[in-house]
């Protein structure tokens, strides 16, 4: 049987799924990092074919994803061409993982923490008029579940997490909830970039200041009272932006250790 119409086997080994998301991966990066810069014409899939050793229905299919995250455009007898930066999806996950691997993360995480600033407290304050008793339950909970693992790094991010996504939910837009799903996704890599600045730096974060403005949030959020929960979602906010800025600046690039086994 033909490995391109197979959606188990594959000459390298690997699943037509593992070999589609190898090639986004690898390719994806390439064009992040600076390899294949806006404006150039990629060369013949037939190159990337035998580069990364996939067959033509993987490879295909990898780039329908790089085109819909908007880092190239594919065009009959024409070729496939990297786009303008501006056009990419700059609240697409692997883009922002990218560029973080590819040493670019203080440009991004800049950008981003600016959007964060600018609606995050705005999504404190409808929360603040529109959270019922569950909403207020589920960010008490997430509260709750930070104060217990201010020991345990991984635990206080997933709780950290949990708790911006349910003040999200609880403005009760829907495009809100949406935007909620990216912070979380931006939460995750800030996570990832101030560890690996710890562990190069043989530091311990303190999460007590954290704790506490988020402490204040969620009063503000309690008390239905839509200022003072914006104010205090701006200040949680800032509370840890400068360290993650410095964090950014000073982490080597998160780079894999291999690109043959990337997530699948």
């Amino acid at each position: 049987m033909n490995a391109d119409m197979d959606e188990h086997a594959h000459p390298s080994g690997q699943s037509i799924r593992g070999a589609q998301r190898r090639v986004i991966e690898t390719l994806g990066r390439a064009i992040v990092g600076g390899t294949y810069p806006p404006g150039t014409l990629l060369p013949k899939e037939e190159h990337f074919i035998a580069e990364y050793g996939v067959s033509r229905t993987p490879f295909r299919e990898a780039t329908k994803v790089l085109a819909a995250k908007g880092l190239i455009e594919i065009r009959q007898k024409v070729g496939t061409r990297v786009r303008a930066e501006i056009l990419w999806n700059a609240f697409d996950s692997d883009l922002l993982r990218w560029y973080a691997e590819e040493g670019r993360g203080e440009e991004v995480v800049r950008d981003l923490l600016e959007i964060r600033e600018i609606i995050e407290p705005s999504a404190a304050r409808l929360a603040a008029s529109r959270a019922t008793l569950a909403d207020l339950q589920n960010i008490s909970d997430a509260h709750r579940r930070m104060t217990e693992a201010v020991d345990d790094p991984e635990e206080y991010a997933a709780s950290d997490v949990a708790f911006h996504l349910a003040v999200f939910a609880a403005t009760h837009n829907a495009l809100m909830q949406r935007f909620g799903n990216f912070v979380a996704d931006f939460l995750r890599l800030s996570f990832g970039i101030q560890q690996a600045a710890l562990l190069e730096r043989e530091h311990v974060y303190d999460f007590s200041k954290d704790l506490e403005a988020h402490g204040f949030v969620l009063e503000s959020l309690e008390r239905s009272a839509p200022s003072a929960a914006a104010e205090a979602m701006l200040r949680a906010i800032s509370e840890g932006n400068q360290d993650l800025l410095r964090s950014a600046a000073s982490v080597t690039p998160l780079r894999r250790a291999s690109v043959q086994d990337p997530p699948v």
